[in-house]
This record gives C-alpha cells, structure tokens and sequence, in this order.
C-alpha cells in the first residue's frame, strides 16, 4: 500500500487546529456537565414526584436520543432562536454539555446513594444541615466512588466530539474528512484522526487510574 505522508504532513496545522478546538469543546462539555449533571442529579433524588419529573425527563430525553439528532436541533433549531447566526463551535460545546450533564446526573445519583443512609442520620443528628451533610460528609465519599464512571464518560464525550463534523464545526473529525475528500484517500487522513483520539483517550484513562489509586488509599 502507498502510504502518503505528505497528506498528513499537508494537513497538520489543520489537524493541531482541530485538536485545540475538540480538546476545548470537550473541557466545556466536561465543565458545564459536571455542574448541570450534579443539579439535575439532585433534583432527580428529590422526594416531591412533581420537582422530580422534569429532572427524569431530562434525563430520559438525552440518554434516549442519539447525540447527532440533539447536536442538530441545538444547532439548526435552539441557537437560531437565541443568537440568530450559529456558531458550529458553541453550538457542538452546548450540545456536548447538554448530552453529559444527563449521564453525569445518574453517575452523581448512584454514586451518593451508595453511601449508607446511617451516615446522613449521623451527621444531621450533629446538628449539620441537610446542605452541610451532603458537602463535608456524603459527596466527599461519594466523588471517590465515581472517578470511573466519570473517566469514562469523559473518554466517551471526546470521541462524540467528532459528530460536530455534521454541523461543520472545524474539530479533528472535520479535517480528516476534508483531508480524505480532497485526495480520496482513506487510510492517511482517517488513521491520523485515530491515532490523535487514541492517545487524547489513553491520558484520560492513565489519569483517572492515577486518581483512583491516589484516592483508594486516602
């Protein structure tokens, strides 16, 4: 197979460009997911069914829909009504937030209910309000349990980060495919972009394991 390298060499400032613009639009997905994500998981927890409603709808309606159907309807649809023109960048940032605070929220919701109820009745009968217990004694143990499910979302939402090609936002995924279609090549521009993701993956995933055994003897 003839390999060309002058595609990839052609076409690595477009690569370098892109992988700042998927790093930045996944940092403010991981961002503004874990802040929604840990609202709405509290509020899923509450025990009015009326204030829990639209929390679980919330919930039901992004991990039920493919990504790319939200990434257009923000894009084409929630956006234009906002801002008029959109931006493919913001918009792929907004629908990546939108996506991981759903899956977040369930990562917060079991991680603090595993921990043990006695904890709670202890710490309220110290005289802690329902706030203080939740932020000095049950998140605290409760974060610890859930470095794995949160490394792998983050794993899981960089590499969604390439559907923003659909609405042309300029990241990794984007100028493979436009590398690809103008020399109708596949193998140089689609390995490059593989290559680029597996390694943005396994320092997340080295990280998350370097955090877990720091955690597990604390």
């Amino acid at each position: 197979m003839d390999f060309r390298f002058d595609i990839i060499v052609e076409y690595a400032p477009y690569f370098f460009q892109g992988l700042l613009i998927t790093i930045g639009v996944s940092l403010a997905g991981i961002m503004f997911g874990l802040i929604l994500g840990l609202f709405i998981g509290l509020g899923k927890m509450s025990s009015n069914p009326i204030v829990r409603l639209p929390f679980s709808w919330y919930i039901n309606f992004f991990r039920g829909t493919p990504l790319v159907v939200q990434i257009l309807l923000v894009h084409f649809g929630a956006m234009p009504l906002f801002f008029g023109q959109p931006n493919a960048i913001a918009s792929l940032a907004v629908s990546l937030s939108l996506n991981s605070a759903a899956y977040v929220a369930e990562i917060f919701r079991a991680g603090i209910q595993s921990i043990d109820k006695g904890q709670m009745e202890a710490a309220r009968s110290l005289g802690m309000t329902h706030v203080q217990a939740m932020r000095y004694i049950i998140l605290p143990q409760a974060l610890k349990r859930m470095i794995p499910p949160f490394a792998n979302e983050f794993i899981v939402l960089i590499k969604d980060s390439s559907l923003g090609m659909v609405i042309a936002a300029p990241e990794i995924m984007y100028w493979g495919k436009a590398a690809a279609g103008e020399y109708y090549r596949v193998w140089e521009p689609y390995l490059t972009v593989a290559f680029i993701y597996l390694i943005l993956t396994l320092s997340l995933s080295k990280l998350s394991h370097y955090l877990e055994r720091k955690y597990s003897t604390q």
